[in-house]
């Protein structure tokens, strides 16, 4: 696809998110703690990613690094646990394997920032659903404000010295998994992107009958009048993109995933690229595997 096409088609895309606060000043950020964990600094911020409420956020790095990291955008998960948000980073998840990603992106040479979406963490102030209903009268999507809160990070992360702007990855499961990707859709800065148990085709997911599989906070008006799922994830050639999927997942129904790849493996062969775009199924459903694991550390050690 043409760069003059992408860019049309990415501004199409955002133009669906409803209205969005402005991204013109600078995030302001206030850090509230600092910890040493076995192996990695914690640092606990406050950040003002969209001048409605405060943003909870942590950043982790290796405790003796030196110089600009390689740095994560993780995304935290839905799995009807409001309390956990953020903390999924540092403390995992009963879907994730061990240790948490944390410590795994930080053993590894990487630094990593995540924060609470709306309603998880310390954005539980109000239900999903009462943040949804208000956001549609007053003419907000919902996850469109949430996709806008992940880029408005990824904002603040090219400002602080200890991260490499030019290698500026994004991963998570399931909600996180489908933030990578709108994300890293959105926004050219994203090197690489992951995700995990969540490529849910839109089409395969009416097909399946299976829409309550997701929550409210995901669907966006009009999207299917303009994109398909693997019309968004065009949007991330030719960069690098591994997909990593259960075969007993609903969410990822095996006719969607089909689609996806076909489509996307033109685009990335079409580009002279086609090592960068990996869709690997396992035999599992909605949870990441050892073997999954595997992969997501060799992948950015490939490719960041």
């Amino acid at each position: 696809m043409a760069m003059s096409n992408v860019s049309f088609r990415r501004q199409e895309l955002y133009r669906l998110l409803g209205d969005l606060p402005s991204r013109d000043k600078p995030v302001d950020a206030t850090q509230t703690g600092r910890e040493e964990h076995d192996g990695y600094t914690l640092e606990k911020w406050t950040l003002d990613l969209n001048g409605l409420e405060p943003v909870p956020a942590c950043f982790v790095r290796p405790t003796s690094a030196k110089g600009p990291l390689p740095t994560i955008l993780y995304n935290h998960a839905h799995g009807g646990d409001y309390a956990l948000g953020k903390d999924e980073l540092l403390l995992g998840r009963d879907s994730l394997q061990n240790p948490p990603y944390a410590k795994e992106l930080t053993a590894h040479g990487y630094a990593a920032l995540c924060f609470d979406a709306w309603s998880f963490g310390g954005r539980a102030t109000r239900t999903e659903s009462a943040i949804f209903k208000q956001m549609l009268w007053e003419g907000r999507v919902m996850w469109g404000m949430m996709v806008h809160d992940s880029l408005r990070a990824i904002d603040w992360l090219t400002t602080r010295g200890d991260v490499d702007a030019e290698r500026i990855g994004t991963l998570g499961l399931s909600m996180g998994s489908t933030m990578a990707w709108w994300c890293a859709a959105l926004d050219g800065r994203v090197k690489v992107c992951i995700d995990l148990c969540c490529l849910t085709d839109f089409q395969a997911l009416i097909e399946t009958n299976n829409l309550d599989g997701h929550g409210v906070y995901y669907y966006v008006p009009s999207l299917l009048k303009s994109f398909t799922t693997a019309q968004i994830n065009t949007l991330i050639a030719p960069r690098a993109h591994l997909s990593l999927q259960g075969t007993q997942d609903a969410l990822t129904p095996p006719q969607g995933l089909d689609r996806i790849d076909g489509e996307l493996k033109e685009i990335y062969t079409d580009a002279g690229v086609p090592d960068r775009w990996q869709l690997k199924r396992y035999n599992t459903g909605h949870g990441e595997t050892p073997e999954m694991r595997g992969e997501v550390m060799g992948f950015l050690a490939r490719s960041l």
